[in-house]
């Protein structure tokens, strides 16, 4: 399972100043931690609480469905495009680069053993977009749209561009070519789907888009590239067991939960920054800070107070963040807490050849990059308690199918544990909804002529 180590947010290590007396502070929250964990799992099954994402791991129906229509395409797609912005997008993203092998879509079809390379168009820079149509072969694409609403103007001008373009290339036989994850019923998506005849996948209900990863939101594309989605699975479930344990002392969800809302709301460590020393979870970061930031940055909380809380959850990558940010965390304002992601065991090892050893780098000579990475983890986090920074580090043994799930889904319930303490609505999002409704405004969405009369004003003025 994965190791979370806080020591180095513990006064005993950074002093009173900056760090909790995390086992006192063990104690004082013991029966309250106990109270959440059980509360979000017995809400969890009922209707409106937004807490379906916590039984995905045990939805045997969908992952069949997708494994039998994963079965049908294959062989057939040299490109799956995935159409999706924010939770649409960022889990699958964080998944495939995570578990793909590395630089994936430039490897030859024989070194992917016939298997699709995967692109994600998650936003609608212009020049992007057809910079990507130029490279690709679209009659031997896949385009999977998602979006639950099938209202969001991003995707929905996205897939309008591709349907057309797919439909001069194919005519009638571009349906093939489309497959959409919506929800089940309602929205423009599905209405369309219907319709044209499209392969489609549900976005269950109560699961909002940054907890999606694991429905067939990620499923889907993870399958199509052939990730092994049982051992995903298996992650999800096995960590989901531990997660009841309502022992805080046994709960690395619980304790994350705690410090980092302690170490914000006693010590003023208000900004969140998730670093793992691989490159190859680069983008678990920007799902983290996603995750993170719509989750717990709310304005009012649940007794209808005006409290503007939420930490801002800030991405990095060691080593490579060594050189451009460490130095501020070191010596800026102490107002952060850093979580380390430490990978104990690397799918391949790469030695320094012993050269140069006339040089004042023959330290390096025959040492591997493997023990120089986790090395540069490891004194990275002693520099930091140095200059009395908390810091926690997580730590898995490898980076597979079934340690990123585990991974993801702690993440998540960590987050809702979060929620919690703050008191806050965890999953909603009424500060996103207001820049849409401006969107649809100026776009000229039937519905919101008076707000773009008044957006227009206000326009004029700034």
């Amino acid at each position: 399972m994965i190791k979370l180590n806080y020591r180095n947010a513990d006064s005993l290590i950074i002093g009173q100043e900056n760090g909790l007396d995390i086992a006192q502070e063990f104690t004082n929250y013991k029966e309250r931690i106990a109270e959440i964990i059980t509360s979000l799992n017995q809400r969890k099954d009922k209707p409106g609480q937004w807490l379906q994402w916590m039984n995905l791991g045990y939805s045997e129906e969908t992952v069949w469905y997708v494994k039998e229509f994963a079965s049908m395409v294959e062989g057939r797609f040299d490109n799956i495009l995935v159409l999706g912005i924010g939770g649409s997008a960022l889990g699958g993203l964080a998944v495939t680069e995570a578990l793909l092998k590395p630089y994936w879509n430039l490897l030859t079809k024989e070194q992917r053993n016939g298997l699709p390379r995967i692109f994600f168009l998650d936003n609608i820079d212009p020049d992007t977009m057809n910079g990507l149509f130029d490279v690709i072969d679209l009659r031997k694409t896949l385009v999977n749209v998602i979006t639950k609403s099938g209202s969001t103007a991003e995707t929905m001008s996205q897939y309008m561009i591709l349907k057309d373009m797919l439909e001069k290339e194919l005519g009638d036989d571009y349906r093939k070519n489309i497959v959409v994850t919506t929800d089940k019923e309602t929205g423009i998506l599905r209405q369309l789907a219907n319709q044209e005849g499209y392969k489609a996948f549900v976005v269950p209900d109560d699961v909002g888009g940054r907890f999606s990863v694991f429905s067939a939101v990620g499923l889907l594309p993870f399958a199509l590239v052939g990730l092994n989605i049982d051992q995903i699975v298996n992650g999800i479930k096995d960590m989901d067991l531990a997660l009841k344990n309502t022992d805080i002392y046994n709960n690395i969800a619980a304790q994350g939960a705690l410090i980092q809302y302690l170490l914000d709301t006693k010590k003023g460590k208000n900004l969140s920054v998730m670093m793992p020393y691989s490159s190859r979870l680069k983008y678990i970061s920007d799902w983290y800070v996603q995750l993170w930031a719509e989750s717990l940055g709310k304005e009012v909380n649940n007794n209808g107070e005006k409290v503007n809380i939420g930490p801002t959850p800030i991405k990095a990558l060691g080593a490579t963040d060594q050189h451009s940010q460490i130095q501020l965390y070191n010596e800026g304002p102490n107002n952060k807490v850093i979580t380390f992601i430490r990978i104990d065991n690397f799918d391949t090892t790469l030695e320094i050849p012993r050269i140069f050893e006339y040089t004042n780098v023959n330290y390096l000579a025959g040492k591997t990059i493997n023990a120089l990475i986790n090395a540069e983890a490891d004194s990275t986090r002693v520099a930091l308690s140095d200059y009395s920074r908390p810091t926690m580090t997580l730590t898995i043994d490898k980076v597979d199918e079934y340690n990123v799930a585990q991974l993801l889904y702690m993440l998540e319930v960590q987050t809702a544990i979060a929620g919690e303490l703050y008191n806050i609505n965890t999953f909603n999002q009424p500060g996103v909804e207001q820049a849409k409704n401006y969107t649809y405004a100026l776009m000229g969405r039937a519905g919101y002529e008076e707000s773009a009369k008044n957006l227009q004003e206000k326009l004029a003025n700034v």
